[in-house]
């Protein structure tokens, strides 16, 4: 494992592919970690890309960030931080899957010009998912978004609660070793409130936020002009597919909203050969 500073931080991250290659940046969401990425690694590698997988800010082994700041305006930050850090050039893609999705929407508005081409997964624009947040049955599904407000989430984000989380948003997956990576990420009480920070800046915006970040996080509300692939799970207990009906009219022009068959929340595991061509196909062309 190598690690890089960018915005402050030391990320730890995993890579692959030719150093002098096109920069793919790599996002992971919650409750996961760098090794999500494991299947398409390889892939970007050979069609040789520089492919990075970092680990997220607070998911161990890269530190808990010291201003406290969650917001997704931080996070976009991050991945253009680390597009500077790494060397990348105009021809570098932007990947991101449930956390890392915000972070790719506001990096490609913050900065569009560092990045040639956008994918997102698993949790689409913020306009989308307002709607799907009447609904009763996607609010039972979001229960922890709640929780984590509250003091009792410190105690409740424990192996068995992220296995459980595994088990109903990728139904039928065997996610051992995700959740054996996941909780690595999760290895101390600062790093389990930091990931629980995430949901907590969710929430209440004016948490933690530095002046720093102030118009990253009004930049970050904005999608941005690239178009992008965005790919959701048909089975996905975490947040509902009927947000992808909606989704492209949200994306910039040229974007596309494609669900994926017999996958849940994690389709990049599940169905990593059909996610990995999608991915190629729109970072290539």
């Amino acid at each position: 494992m190598d690690t890089v500073k960018a915005n402050g931080l030391e990320f730890g991250y995993l890579s692959a592919g030719p150093s002098d290659g096109p920069l793919a940046l790599c996002l992971h969401g919650f409750p996961d970690s760098a090794h999500t990425w494991r299947h398409l690694l390889p892939v970007l590698a050979g069609a040789g890309f520089h492919v990075v997988a970092p680990f997220m800010r607070g998911y161990a082994p890269t530190p808990v960030p010291a201003d406290g700041a969650y917001q997704t305006g931080a996070l976009a930050a991050d991945a253009n931080a680390l597009h500077e850090a790494l060397g990348g050039g105009p021809d570098a893609v932007l990947i991101g899957h449930d956390w890392g999705a915000a972070a790719v929407y506001g990096a490609a508005a913050l900065a569009p010009e560092r990045w040639r081409r956008v994918v997102a997964m698993a949790v689409p624009p913020l306009e989308s998912m307002l709607s799907a947040f009447l609904d009763y049955e996607q609010l039972r599904r979001s229960f922890y978004i709640f929780l984590f407000q509250t003091p009792l989430a410190e105690m409740a984000l424990n192996r068995s609660f992220v296995q459980a989380l595994w088990r109903d948003w990728s139904p039928g997956y065997d996610a051992a070793e995700d959740v054996a990576h996941a909780m690595e990420c999760l290895s101390s009480p600062e790093h389990v409130a930091a990931a629980i920070g995430y949901y907590r800046a969710m929430l209440d915006p004016a948490r933690h936020v530095q002046a720093a970040y102030a118009a990253a996080q009004e930049a970050a509300s904005a999608i941005g002009e690239r178009p992008v692939l965005y790919l959701h799970g048909a089975d996905d207990g975490c947040l509902g597919a009927g947000v992808v009906g909606d989704a492209e009219r949200h994306l910039p022009p040229g974007s596309k909203a494609q669900l994926i068959a017999g996958a849940g929340h994690f389709l990049q595991l599940e169905r990593p050969a059909d996610v990995n061509a999608r991915i190629l196909e729109w970072i290539t062309n």
